[in-house]
């Protein structure tokens, strides 16, 4: 044995951060459904997630058994269960973000006849607390919440890139090189830009669906995780038009959602 080896401190189970790996593996399950993915068997569970199928098949009838996940013996395969529902309610309920900006949302949405939205992060995707979409009939407008977009195309994403840690944006630019390696220069490069983009206007812009123009900015609150807010619209017309329309009412928004949450945080008691 090495001198330093008699020297060198080995790395105790409190040095380490928590983990529970059938607790990671398990949620990692459940966040395999998505639409257009509702029902899936041990074999897709498996491959989506890259979870052995043995440990598959023993955390998926442990979900069942939580009532996360439901069996359909017809399929031979699993769908969500209703406890699932009931957390995104009490997320959708209890989020105080959500809770101050959505009326704001609401009205910005009916006065500029555009989409508004508020994401944060989970992984590399962005994922909607909410989304209000702009339609002329009222009867056709919809709500979208849970939906995920992926952080790198977006402006969502990017907004949310420029507003975190230097170690969180490198962390996710290392995993992106190794998911997208031969688009990965052209999207560091535009990520970059974005980023340039929010720290002198606080807002960036993109088009990564076809005649979509989205907005985004990001909300920076003490305590509470980046979350990002835009507006988009399905239009024909370039980008820098949009841009110049709606970058005043994107930055007014968010400067009444900040404002309502340092009201809303100077009103909350301190815990005893």
């Amino acid at each position: 044995m090495d001198a330093g080896a008699k020297t060198r401190k080995t790395p105790s189970r409190l040095d380490a951060p928590a983990q529970n790996r059938s607790l990671e593996r398990g949620l990692e399950i459940l966040k395999a459904f998505r639409p257009g993915a509702d029902v899936l068997g041990n074999s897709e569970i498996a491959e989506k997630t890259g979870i052995a199928k043995a440990t598959v098949s023993r955390l998926t009838q442990t979900l069942v058994t939580a009532g996360l996940l439901v069996h359909d013996p017809r399929a031979r395969a699993y769908r969500l269960g209703a406890a699932v529902l009931s957390l995104a309610l009490a997320v959708r309920m209890g989020n105080p973000v959500l809770q101050v900006a959505l009326p704001m949302m609401r009205s910005a949405s009916d006065r500029l006849r555009c989409n508004v939205g508020l994401a944060t992060a989970d992984h590399d995707e962005m994922v909607y607390l909410d989304s209000v979409r702009y339609n002329r009939k009222s009867a056709l407008r919809t709500v979208v919440s849970g939906q995920r977009v992926p952080i790198e195309l977006t402006s969502l994403g990017r907004a949310y890139l420029a507003a975190v840690s230097e170690d969180q944006r490198q962390a996710f630019l290392q995993r992106l090189q190794a998911r997208r390696p031969a688009k990965f220069a052209l999207l560091e490069q535009q990520i970059a830009e974005a980023m340039e983009c929010v720290k002198r206007n606080d807002y960036c812009a993109a088009a990564w669906q076809l005649e979509v123009v989205a907005l985004s900015t990001p909300l920076i609150i003490p305590g509470l995780p980046v979350y990002v807010v835009n507006m988009s619209l399905s239009t024909q017309e370039p980008l820098p038009k949009v841009v110049e329309r709606l970058r005043g009412h994107l930055l007014a928004l968010r400067a009444s959602i900040l404002d309502a949450m340092d009201q809303n945080l100077a009103e909350t008691p301190l815990p005893l």
